[in-house]
């Protein structure tokens, strides 16, 4: 008659859950490092945001005292 009791263990994975190895260690730093490569790509792109440093031609430029320059001096 053959062992019931390692043939249920086999089945409902408690042998498994026995098994040494780095699975779960390799879960984390895998996990962690997506998470960091996201984060870094983020801090990374936020700088080409499409702002500039320019002004709209509609607006006028200002001088050193933060006054409008007058055109026509």
């Amino acid at each position: 008659m053959p062992d019931t009791a390692a043939a249920t263990a086999a089945l409902t994975g408690i042998a498994a859950a026995a098994q040494e190895g780095p699975g779960d260690t390799l879960r984390i730093v895998l996990l962690v490092s997506m998470v960091g490569g996201a984060l870094l790509a983020w801090f990374l792109l936020r700088g080409y945001r499409g702002e500039s440093d320019e002004q709209p031609a509609d607006t006028p430029a200002r001088g050193a005292s933060g006054d409008a320059e007058d055109a026509n001096a």
